[in-house]
C-alpha cells in the first residue's frame, strides 16, 4: 500500500537531495503554491540525513534554458531561495541540437520559447527550408490541439524530418484548465511514422544532467541514488522517469490526473499497472 502523507517533513531527513518537478508541484501555471515553497526552504535549511540542510534541484520539462525558467518562476512568485539549481529539458535539448550541426531548424512553438533557439546560436528557417524540427509546444495552447498540426506533421514525415521534442509533457495544468504541451505533437508525429528525440522526463538524459549539475554545485559531496528523492505529479513523466533512473519517488496528486476526490483506492488504481511504486503520495506538496 502506498502511504498517503499529509506532510513531507517525515521524509526530510531520509534524503539529502530533492529532484523536484515545477509545474503542478511548485505552481499551477498561474500562481505559486506557498506550501511547496516553504517545504523546499525548510528542507534546504534543516533537511538532509544529518539535519544540516538538503539540496533542491528543480527538474522540469520546460523547453527553455535554466535561466529563462528562473525568470518565469520569479514571475509566478517562486523565490530563488527555495532551490539550489534548475535543470530543464531545454538544457538537454542543447545536446540534441549539437548532433545536427550544420542543419537548418524550424521552430515549432510559441515565441516565449525562443531562448532555447537563441542559446544554441540558431537562426530559425521557414518550414519549407528545414532539415530538423525543434518542437517546444503549440503556437497557441489556449485554442489549439494536436489535430491542428496533423497536416504539417504529415508533410514533415513525408520529408523524413527528424524532430527534437523539448518538452515531453502531454498536458499541464494552467489554473483550473488543462492545456496541451509539445509532447502531444511528438506523440502524433511518432504515430505518423516520424522520428522523435525526447529531451526531458521520463527519459534518462535529463536525470544524467541533473546529477552532473549536482556535482558542479557540491563538488565535495558524494550523493548516491538512495540519497535522492524525485517529487512530481506526472504519471507519464515524473513517476516512470524516476523509476527508470532508479530513484525513489513521491507522487503529488495535482489536477493533471486527479479530480476533487483523492483517496487510497484511487491512488492504488493509478499505479496498478506500475511495477515500481512511489514511496508516498500527497494531495498537496508541503
Amino acid at each position: 500500500m502506498i502511504p498517503l502523507l499529509k506532510s513531507v517533513s517525515s521524509l526530510s531527513q531520509s534524503y539529502d537531495v530533492w529532484f523536484c518537478d515545477i509545474w503542478g508541484v511548485m505552481h499551477n501555471g498561474e500562481r505559486a503554491f506557498q506550501s511547496s515553497i516553504e517545504a523546499c526552504q525548510r528542507f534546504r535549511e534543516t533537511g538532509g540525513k544529518d539535519g544540516t540542510g538538503g539540496c533542491v534541484i528543480l527538474l522540469t520539462n520546460a523547453p527553455r534554458p535554466d535561466f529563462s525558467v528562473a525568470e518565469q518562476l520569479e514571475g509566478f512568485g517562486v523565490p530563488a531561495n527555495c532551490y539550489d539549481g534548475i535543470v530543464s529539458s531545454g538544457d538537454v535539448s542543447q545536446h540534441f541540437i549539437r548532433t545536427f550541426e550544420g542543419k537548418q531548424f524550424y521552430h515549432l512553438g510559441p515565441k516565449r520559447d525562443l531562448p532555447v533557439i537563441e542559446q544554441a546560436g540558431l537562426e530559425p528557417v521557414p518550414f519549407e527550408q528545414a532539415d530538423v524540427i525543434l518542437l517546444t509546444g503549440l503556437f497557441n495552447d489556449d485554442t489549439e490541439g494536436p489535430e491542428d498540426y496533423r497536416e504539417m506533421l504529415t508533410e514533415a514525415q513525408r520529408r523524413s524530418l527528424p524532430m527534437i521534442c523539448a518538452n515531453p509533457d502531454l498536458q499541464v495544468e494552467r489554473g483550473a484548465r488543462l492545456v496541451y504541451c509539445a509532447g502531444i505533437l511528438g506523440k502524433l508525429y511518432e504515430e505518423l511514422g516520424g522520428v522523435v528525440l525526447y529531451a526531458g522526463k521520463p527519459y534518462l538524459p535529463i536525470y544524467d544532467l541533473a546529477q552532473k549539475r549536482l556535482k558542479e554545485l557540491f563538488p565535495n559531496q558524494v550523493y548516491d541514488k538512495s540519497s535522492i528523492l524525485c517529487i512530481g505529479d506526472g504519471m507519464k513523466t515524473d513517476m516512470p522517469g524516476a523509476f527508470n533512473a532508479e530513484f525513489d519517488a513521491l507522487f503529488v496528486a495535482s489536477g493533471l490526473h486527479v479530480g476533487a476526490v483523492f483517496d487510497q483506492a484511487l491512488l492504488e488504481g493509478l499505479f496498478v499497472d506500475f511495477t515500481a511504486k512511489p514511496i508516498g503520495a500527497m494531495r498537496q506538496f508541503g
